[in-house]
């Protein structure tokens, strides 16, 4: 990607327009963007159940931000294109895209399926590889930030995990390689390896191994939000790549 030679707006360490946030419904998503409505961030609520983008698009009113949902299957890349389009389209300043959104399965290497490990790919992979391409020229344009919630499944795969630790390796190698490629446009690029987090995504996990699944001794969805705006606040002096974070009771 080549650098114009117009002059670039600065990057101030905060989104200043809009933050286009995926898996905004529930989990991990809907706590950024309510802690970046704190800030006086909106956001552009990308997920697949109409209402509960709407009761967090509400929340973000309350907080004094219009929001916007954006109803998507990510695992459809004919509907990630639509959505890209959508979004360019609402000609709103794009300075953040947050990928929150995700899908796992538990299941052994000798009963797993290629179809549903493709699937995995395509909505962990695939799909944030094609929204990043489609809003990069103008993420580049306004020296944003592009934050990927992973997984600590990265440094630690469990028996069961393998099809969806293999995506989280490949996002995490996505955001390595995009940060080299756009770091000298002043656009940083943040990857976030939460241990397990109290979602639904996690109960459905808990459920899946036969384990009892006790909210409080996880990681809230709050923490891991509060390090995202954390790192996305800072001044465009530092960088922050990586954020490891770990439940502070160990189970």
């Amino acid at each position: 990607m080549s650098q114009s030679n117009q002059p670039q707006p600065e990057n101030t360490g905060s989104p200043r327009g809009v933050a286009v946030v995926t898996g905004a419904g529930s989990g991990v998503g809907r706590a950024i963007v309510l802690e970046l409505a704190k800030s006086g961030v909106a956001c552009c609520l990308v997920g697949r159940t109409l209402s509960k983008l709407e009761e967090v698009a509400l929340l973000t009113e309350c907080a004094g931000v219009k929001s916007i949902p954006m109803v998507a299957d990510l695992g459809d890349l004919g509907a990630v294109a639509a959505l890209a389009q959508r979004i360019c389209s609402s000609r709103r300043r794009i300075d953040c895209l947050v990928h929150s959104a995700a899908a796992i399965t538990v299941s052994r290497v000798e009963d797993s399926t290629v179809e549903e490990f493709s699937r995995l790919m395509t909505v962990n992979v695939l799909a944030p590889f094609a929204l990043t391409k489609q809003l990069l020229p103008e993420i580049c344009a306004n020296r944003g930030q592009i934050v990927f919630v992973n997984s600590s499944v990265v440094s630690h795969p469990a028996p069961g995990t393998v099809t969806y630790a293999a995506t989280k390796h490949a996002l995490k190698g996505l955001a390595d390689g995009l940060r080299q490629e756009v770091n000298a446009l002043g656009v940083r690029v943040i990857s976030v390896f939460p241990g397990r987090t109290a979602t639904p995504l996690q109960a459905s996990l808990f459920e899946l191994e036969g384990r009892q699944y006790v909210p409080k001794r996880l990681l809230q969805p709050e923490d891991v939000a509060a390090m995202v705006v954390q790192a996305l606040a800072l001044a465009p002096t530092a960088e922050v790549t990586d954020i490891l974070i770990r439940p502070a009771i160990k189970s």
